[in-house]
């Protein structure tokens, strides 16, 4: 190891709810951690103006806010939070090696990894405008959808997520009209019947979202196209839910860590471990069910104490070898 490589007990790629109670736990069982943010600290969350559903905050929160707060109470405990991400790791050896912004070098005892994972959104830039205002665009409509009680949304997706997703919106909302850009759902046929058989549901298949409607400040409504006959109309809304999937940002671990075949890392049941010893994962990286704040948080609790326990036990093997000897 040159005098340019750092050595480290614990480190935590990624921020948000699952990095920071992952860095929590960790420097509370002294295992100084240190956590890279990454290209988005504080995670998904920085991108949510309303944060409601997350225990002890009986008035709500805003995103950013909370990501706040989890971040200065990890660093009451004393966690290494860092500026920078991880571009490459090398999990082949017993030292698990990591490299930061493409130049410094890392090595780690234990690695909780944290890096979420990312919405897909349609990338009009009416929908990225107001997704950024946070005034109606959203990918999450458990998170969400309370905001719009009694209102008109619009959903786009075809899949089952996008169908559960209208299927618990209808509950809430006056109407939701589900745009599907083919003339027939990708979802298994349990979940497309619900969705069709749900009275305040309006289904228009091959049609495409092809701008966000608002007034400057929040969404008014949403302009469509028929992709068979071409015409256009305007539907009234005032939320815009996307719901066409997620992208696990897992792509520098693929040479290393099981995956699956979105990209979504294999955890052994019941814990945050992953293929590689010494290598644990929490959060949305292993999350493509729940993906919620609440349950992210769990999980980073879940690694840190694992990463212990793999600790524990691997200076009590060591003590027993040393004996041996002595």
């Amino acid at each position: 190891m040159s005098d340019s490589t750092e050595r480290v007990k614990c480190l935590i790629i990624g921020s948000g709810p699952a990095g920071y109670t992952a860095a929590i736990y960790a420097a509370r069982a002294n295992m100084e951690p240190v956590l890279y943010q990454g290209t988005q600290p504080g995670g998904q969350l920085t991108t949510t103006t309303e944060v409601e559903n997350f225990p002890g905050y009986p008035e709500g929160i805003t995103g950013p806010e909370m990501m706040m707060e989890l971040k200065a109470q990890a660093e009451r405990f004393e966690t290494d939070v860092r500026d920078g991400w991880i571009t490459k790791v090398d999990f082949s050896g017993s030292v698990h090696k990591v490299w930061v912004n493409d130049a410094k070098e890392i090595h780690c005892d234990t690695v909780i990894i944290s890096t979420g994972a990312t919405a897909k959104y349609l990338g009009l830039e009416s929908e990225q405008k107001y997704l950024k205002l946070g005034g109606g665009v959203s990918a999450c409509a458990i998170c969400d959808g309370f905001f719009y009680k009694g209102q008109d949304v619009v959903i786009v997706g075809a899949g089952d997520s996008a169908c559960e997703e209208a299927h618990y919106l209808s509950k809430l909302c006056k109407k939701v009209t589900m745009l599907v850009r083919r003339d027939v759902f990708r979802a298994s046929k349990i979940m497309a019947n619900r969705v069709k058989n749900t009275e305040n549901i309006e289904i228009m298949f091959n049609t495409n979202a092809i701008e966000v409607l608002g007034d400057g400040q929040v969404v008014t409504g949403v302009h469509v196209r028929n992709n068979v006959n071409g015409k256009e109309k305007e539907l009234q809304a005032t939320g815009f839910f996307v719901a066409i999937g997620h992208k696990p940002n897992t792509d520098i671990f693929k040479d290393y860590l099981d995956l699956d075949e979105t990209g979504y890392i294999i955890n052994k049941p019941g814990t945050s471990k992953t293929n590689v010893e010494g290598v644990f994962v929490s959060g949305d990286a292993a999350d493509h069910v729940y993906r919620q704040a609440v349950t992210a948080a769990g999980t980073g609790c879940m690694a840190a104490l694992d990463a212990e326990r793999y600790l524990a036990a691997k200076d009590a093997d060591f003590e027993v070898s040393t004996s041996t000897y002595n």
